[in-house]
């Protein structure tokens, strides 16, 4: 048996933050939460390109409820910003989805100095997450979702060199990045049941989905999604199994079960053997501490 949007219970009087919202993945999860009356903010760097896909959602969802909140995740101030604006006009919150990203751009450096998928990818959603957790810890049945990749199993975690200063691989960094989030989130979750919270951390990831983070791949590479991948809407149901499903316990993690993951209905999968590296989280967990400024759950 498998899991679709049509078995998820009513949202009403829930609120989920997704970042990067406002197209692909994001706007899709969004979409599918307003369509179960979920309250939402829809948290984007670019606060035209929100405006306009909360306007489409309210065409087609026109009593939903959307909010709009600029969240530049590359930038720690950005993040504070959005965090403090956040808790001052809610206390509660649901669902947090970490799905914004960017995927193999050129090299570049953030305003704070970290790797753009490092910092975009990661390291922000790190900060957002330890910022709202005290709304988080103190909201029934909150979950934090985490957006993977199946370029995790491409990476590892450089630490004598995260920001890739020495022979910047973008394959290589978007691994990194990836494997984090799913590291993050294994960590996340033992650290919020030793801590005694009931907030369930879990993870997911799209397969391959076409969507526009393919923006810096070559043509010819990005021609042979449709046959091997899925649309955003449908890479986007692991994310909504995973953030809704009745089943998921902490430290899930959620993936299309078909062809090796690449599309397919949403299931718990597997994951490789250094995303679930303890010892290694628990060094990422600390320096992520250190690069952000951001402590939580030590």
């Amino acid at each position: 048996m498998t899991w679709n949007i049509n078995d998820a219970r009513d949202q009403k009087g829930r609120i989920a933050i997704v970042t990067g919202s406002n197209i692909g993945l994001g706007y899709d999860t969004a979409l599918a939460l307003a369509g179960k009356d979920c309250r939402l903010v829809l948290a984007c760097r670019n606060m035209d390109k929100a405006k306009a896909a909360q306007r489409q959602i309210l065409v087609r969802y026109p009593k939903a409820h959307i909010e709009c909140q600029t969240l530049d995740l590359s930038s720690l101030k950005s993040v504070r910003s959005f965090a403090t604006t956040f808790l001052k006009s809610h206390k509660k919150l649901d669902l947090l989805i970490n799905n914004a990203g960017i995927m193999m751009p050129p090299y570049s450096l953030s305003e704070d100095g970290f790797e753009s998928q490092l910092a975009a990818n990661y390291l922000g959603h790190f900060a957002l997450t330890g910022l709202l957790l005290p709304v988080l810890a103190k909201t029934p049945n909150s979950r934090v979702v985490s957006l993977s990749s199946l370029a995790h199993n491409w990476g590892e975690i450089r630490f004598d060199d995260l920001n890739f200063k020495s022979g910047y691989s973008k394959r290589g960094a978007y691994g990194q990045s990836k494997l984090a989030c799913l590291m993050f989130a294994y960590e996340l979750n033992r650290r919020l049941q030793k801590a005694g919270l009931q907030t369930l951390s879990v993870a997911a990831h799209p397969g391959v989905a076409a969507t526009n983070l393919a923006q810096h791949f070559p043509r010819f590479l990005t021609a042979f999604f449709p046959l091997v991948g899925q649309s955003a809407s449908s890479g986007a149901l692991p994310t909504l199994y995973a953030a809704l499903g009745d089943d998921i316990d902490g430290g899930d993690y959620c993936g299309p079960r078909s062809m090796r993951q690449m599309r397919g209905a949403p299931v718990k999968v597997g994951s490789t053997r250094a995303s679930k590296d303890q010892e290694a989280a628990k060094r990422l967990w600390n320096l992520s501490e250190e690069l952000t400024g951001v402590s939580f759950l030590s």
